[in-house]
C-alpha cells in the first residue's frame, strides 16, 4: 500500500437490523471502495439517505462494519478499525484520525476557551502558549471575545459550530473526518472554513468530507466519492 495512503477502506458493507421492527434488516452499502491520501480533501457525494455519514462513522469507528476493512495510518502502521479493540480505536482517534461535525459536545460548564486550549495541549502546546492558539483560532473564526469564557451550551448553533470547527482544527491528526462542518455558517464563516481547509491539504493533511452545499463541495473536493454506486440491494 503507498505509503502517502492515510485512509483504505476495502470491501465495506453496513446493514442496520431494526429490532423493534421484528429483527428487519435495512441494508445501506455494499463492496464500498476508496482511498485518501495525504494532502488531499476527498468528498462523499450522493444523495440524502445513501450512506454518506454512515461511512463516516464507520471510518471514525462509532458504527461497526458488517464486513470489510478500513485501515487508518497509525504511528507508522496501517491499523484496520474493524477488526480494532476498542483500546486501540481510542489511541487511533487520539493520535491519527480526527472528527469535526456540525455538533457540539463538550462537557458542560467548561469554557469555551478550555474546551480548544485542551485540545492545544493535548498536541504538546505549553500552558502559556496553548491558550493563545485557541484565542486565535476562536478568533478567526469570528467567536467573539466575551463568550470565551462562557460555557458553549449558552451560545447560539452557529456559535457552538465555530467552536466545535476551532477544536477540530486546533489538533494535528494526520486525517480528518470532516461532517458538515459550513452547515448553518453564514458566508463570511464558511470561507474561514475554507481557508482552514486548504491550509490543512498543505499541510499534507488528508480529509474525508460531506459537504451538501454545491459551490462548498466545488470549492475543497479534489475527488468526489459517488456513494450511491454503492447502494446496498434490499
Amino acid at each position: 500500500m503507498a505509503t502517502d495512503i492515510l485512509l483504505n477502506v476495502e470491501d465495506v458493507s453496513k446493514d442496520f437490523t431494526m429490532h423493534l421492527q421484528g429483527g428487519i434488516r435495512l441494508p445501506v452499502v455494499d463492496n464500498v471502495a476508496f482511498t485518501v491520501s495525504r494532502g488531499e480533501c476527498v468528498v462523499l457525494g450522493g444523495a440524502s439517505g445513501a450512506g454518506k455519514s454512515t461511512l463516516l462513522k464507520m471510518a471514525y469507528g462509532n458504527y461497526a462494519a458488517n464486513k470489510g476493512r478500513i485501515d487508518v495510518a497509525h504511528l507508522g502502521v496501517m491499523v484496520d478499525i474493524v477488526a480494532a479493540e476498542p483500546r486501540e480505536v481510542i489511541e487511533v482517534r487520539r493520535r491519527s484520525i480526527g472528527y469535526v461535525s456540525q455538533f457540539l459536545s463538550v462537557i458542560p460548564r467548561v469554557s469555551a476557551l478550555d474546551v480548544v486550549t485542551e485540545v492545544a495541549r493535548n498536541w504538546g502546546a505549553d500552558e502559556k502558549t496553548a491558550p493563545e492558539q485557541a484565542g486565535e483560532m476562536l478568533a478567526r473564526l469570528n467567536v467573539p471575545e466575551r463568550l470565551w469564557g462562557l460555557p458553549p451550551a449558552t451560545f447560539s448553533g452557529g456559535e457552538q459550530q465555530r467552536v466545535n470547527i476551532a477544536r477540530g482544527f486546533i489538533g494535528k491528526h494526520p486525517l480528518l473526518l470532516l461532517d458538515e462542518p459550513t452547515a448553518s455558517l453564514d458566508a463570511t464563516n464558511r470561507q474561514v472554513v475554507l481557508d482552514l481547509i486548504t491550509e490543512k491539504k498543505q499541510a499534507g493533511i488528508g480529509m474525508l468530507g460531506i459537504f451538501h452545499d454545491q459551490d462548498t463541495r466545488e470549492a475543497v473536493a479534489d475527488r468526489v466519492i459517488d456513494v450511491t454506486a454503492f447502494a446496498a440491494a434490499a
